[in-house]
């Protein structure tokens, strides 16, 4: 039997309110999953989606995007989460549940030309990251990502492709850089690539703040929280 393929997509297709409102706003959206209620089908469903930014004016600012879409029904905020939140990048979330067009949705054609979602989708400056597993054979994959494109109007590319066996499970540092917000994870990977943690340093805060076009005060306050939750045990 076919143990499948796994594989993560860097992915745009039209008409989906959290590709435009990334595109306009700082943060990003994990999407975690839809329902069915008897009262909307099947014109429209509902989603969970936790909104995630540094900061809570980025996210509510995002939040505002959102609303204005023309492709999102209402945004109803939660009061008691699912505890989906904890596992979110950023150091503001917020979740929230949102009604929108089955039309708009790309996981049919891709489930429907065998790629399955194995985690939540994660939707940053107006792209939408995908893990998959591909239940088909290896060989078919580009033919079946051609069909996703066609019938969705889709940009697909990939980004890692690995088989399912176990060869594809994340490490923990992988998993730990997942939890970093774009900001931090992008002055971290800065300062590793500058040196910035060997002995001697391979530059100073002020080298590598201009590097990454920040205030030397930001950097720190970035580099700080993205060791605290790289190191946390």
């Amino acid at each position: 039997m076919n143990a499948g393929t796994r594989l993560t997509l860097d992915l745009w297709h039209p008409n989906c309110w959290a590709i435009e409102a990334t595109e306009r706003a700082g943060g990003g959206v994990l999407a975690h999953a839809i329902y069915d209620t008897p009262k909307t089908a099947p014109e429209s469903v509902n989603g969970l989606f936790t909104a995630f930014g540094d900061t809570n004016r980025e996210v509510e600012e995002l939040l505002e995007e959102i609303r204005a879409s023309d492709h999102a029904g209402e945004v109803l905020e939660l009061q008691e989460r699912f505890g989906r939140a904890r596992d979110a990048p950023g150091n503001v979330v917020r979740e929230f549940f949102l009604e929108y067009d089955p039309d708009d949705m790309v996981c049919p054609t891709l489930l429907r030309h065998g790629f399955v979602h194995s985690a939540p989708v994660r939707i940053e400056d107006g792209r939408e990251e995908w893990q998959l597993c591909f239940t088909g054979e290896r060989s078919d994959i580009e033919a079946a990502l051609d069909d996703v494109r066609e019938d969705a109007g889709a940009e697909v590319s990939v980004v890692s492709i690995t088989a399912a066996d176990g060869a594809a499970d994340r490490t923990e540092r992988e998993q730990r850089l997942d939890t970093l917000t774009p900001t931090q994870r992008e002055v971290f990977e800065a300062a590793r690539a500058a040196g910035y943690y060997e002995w001697p340093r391979g530059c100073s805060t002020r080298e590598l703040a201009d590097q990454v076009d920040r205030s030397k005060t930001t950097l720190l306050e970035h580099l700080r929280k993205a060791e605290a939750k790289l190191l946390d045990p």
